[in-house]
């Protein structure tokens, strides 16, 4: 049987997604610990599917200003990934390696959008190697797309291009403790479906 849109998933199908995103984040706060060079911890991520309208107000809102970092992926795995970071985390991530705050989003300074750029590159690399790692699978990702806009702008592009694999995403929600900072950032996943049976398929996960 072939599922065709998130809305057919059941919850063992749920339940194996919620541990790619628990062996992500940790891969990613591995990756961040090395990247910063401090101790990195994480809890225990909370993975759901949200509707994109939920995704949005979950993120603060449609006109809530923050960065997002978005990566195509391409190879045996097609679809996109959507890192969102909000302005009171990527400060507290500036304050903990330069000991100043980003004041402005909008208005970066050449280093502080050097650094948070690379944040995401790491991170959605750590996600997807994961992932691919997992399930024996090659998948590529392209140079993040990073932009600051406001939230409903930001989540509008993958909404508008996986409008037919349904209005839900995965949608991991991950909380990291840097030196003596707290940072929450949201990953959200959006596969091809057929991508995502072949996901399935390799780990033994009937349909």
């Amino acid at each position: 049987m072939s599922i065709r849109n998130v809305e057919e998933l059941q919850e063992m199908h749920l339940d194996v997604l919620k541990e790619i995103g628990n062996i992500g984040s940790g891969n990613a706060a591995s990756a961040l610990s090395t990247m910063l060079n401090c101790t990195t911890d994480i809890s225990v991520p909370d993975v759901r599917l949200l509707n994109f309208s939920d995704a949005v107000n979950f993120l603060g809102g449609p006109e809530n200003i923050a960065i997002g970092m978005l990566v195509n992926l391409t190879g045996d795995i097609t679809g996109m990934m959507l890192y969102v970071l909000q302005h009171s985390c990527a400060s507290k991530m500036t304050s903990a390696i330069f000991g100043s705050e980003i004041e402005d989003l909008v208005n970066m300074n050449e280093m502080e959008h050097s650094f948070i750029a690379e944040v995401g590159n790491v991170m959605t690399a750590s996600y997807i190697n994961a992932i691919a790692s997992l399930a024996g699978l090659t998948i590529d990702i392209s140079v993040p797309q990073m932009t600051v806009d406001m939230v409903g702008a930001i989540l509008s592009v993958p909404a508008v291009q996986f409008a037919q694999v349904g209005d839900k995403v995965l949608f991991i929600d991950d909380n990291f403790v840097i030196g003596e900072c707290e940072v929450q950032s949201n990953m959200i996943l959006v596969p091809e479906m057929s991508s995502l049976e072949l996901l399935f398929n390799k780990l033994g996960v009937n349909l």
